[in-house]
């Protein structure tokens, strides 16, 4: 649903501003939640009370009336919100989805508490528990990345050194057809045996996991190089570093991206496992915690924290590759 195409946009031919009805009715609709939020009162379901229900109204009726002035027919409105109104259907979609779920929850107390929590038990997560929801993704981002350094770097040394060497390759790719495919969540009990710390073995896990696809597409991409390029190389002197350093390796680049985004979406999951299993740190762990304790908004809150952040990386790594591989921008979309 293209929002030049919708009938709230204005058109090239008119020059003259319109209204935004996709953002008018998206804020009418958050306003309306708002409301309902602040006046209907909660449904207390044993001893739990839900919290910061007014402010949580008091906010999302605000975005409301943002939005609807947002949607006014003014040159200076539509100057200052034109990218906003690309994503006006799913501001819209979000609306009613935060009011069905309020009352759901909250309202009528047809889903079982505490098991779901309505959309302002998150606002009392964030503002009450911080310290530790900080902390976990402080601990989680440190273990990430010293995993996902260490996999990413072998990985690619490994993928170059088969690719390029034949001889290697015969050993080493018999133990990557056997080993490479084993889920690295597999190995969890003998790796916090054979490491001297849960941290330990965890980095070493996610190593694993993202070595995997990343020997695997650079082998690839540097095996498919085209051998017109070493020719003509070696045709104007080139020795051996230069053909892996400035012709295979700049090739295979393409490659060496998707086994990055593939390893990164598998430590993902290791880094999560390895938390709620060994280690006493982290966003897996606090999953883990909230769960044992029943604190289901903690949990709900930490998975809002988790998505956000995972598609954070994931979207730095996207821009990365746009720049390093600029002839082929948008080729891969995310």
């Amino acid at each position: 649903m293209p929002e030049e195409n919708s009938p709230g946009a204005a058109t090239p031919s008119s020059g003259r501003p319109r209204w935004w009805r996709t953002g008018l009715l998206a804020g009418l609709v958050w306003a309306a939640a708002g409301v309902l939020t602040i006046q209907w009162p909660n449904v207390q379901v044993g001893f739990v009370e839900w919290g910061y229900t007014r402010e949580f109204g008091l906010g999302i009726a605000a975005l409301g009336v943002l939005l609807a002035l947002a949607s006014l027919p003014l040159n200076v409105v539509q100057g200052l919100t034109g990218r906003l109104r690309v994503v006006g259907p799913w501001l819209l979609v979000l609306a009613v989805s935060v009011l069905v779920w309020e009352l759901l929850t909250a309202k009528l107390a047809w889903l079982p508490s505490p098991f779901f929590a309505p959309p302002q038990s998150l606002v009392d997560v964030y503002l009450s528990d911080w310290r530790r929801l900080g902390d976990s993704v402080v601990n989680s981002l440190w273990l990430l990345a010293n995993g996902f350094a260490i996999g990413a770097v072998s990985g690619f040394l490994t993928g170059v050194a088969i690719g390029w060497s034949r001889g290697l390759g015969y050993w080493v790719h018999p133990v990557l057809r056997f080993l490479g495919p084993v889920p690295s969540t597999a190995l969890l009990p003998m790796a916090f045996f054979f490491f001297p710390s849960s941290w330990a073995a965890a980095v070493f896990l996610i190593a694993l996991a993202t070595w995997f696809p990343v020997t695997v597409l650079t082998w690839s991409g540097v095996a498919s190089v085209n051998k017109a390029y070493y020719d003509v190389a070696r045709t104007l002197g080139a020795k051996a570093s230069f053909l892996i350093l400035r012709v295979a390796v700049p090739a295979a680049l393409p490659h060496v991206f998707v086994g990055l985004f593939m390893g990164l979406g598998a430590s993902f999951s290791v880094l999560v496992a390895a938390e709620m299993m060994g280690v006493k740190s982290g966003l897996g762990y606090y999953l883990s915690w909230a769960q044992g304790w029943a604190a289901y908004a903690n949990m709900y809150a930490a998975l809002f924290v988790m998505a956000l952040l995972f598609s954070g990386i994931i979207t730095a790594l996207f821009r990365v590759r746009d720049r390093t591989l600029a002839w082929q921008k948008g080729v891969v979309k995310w």
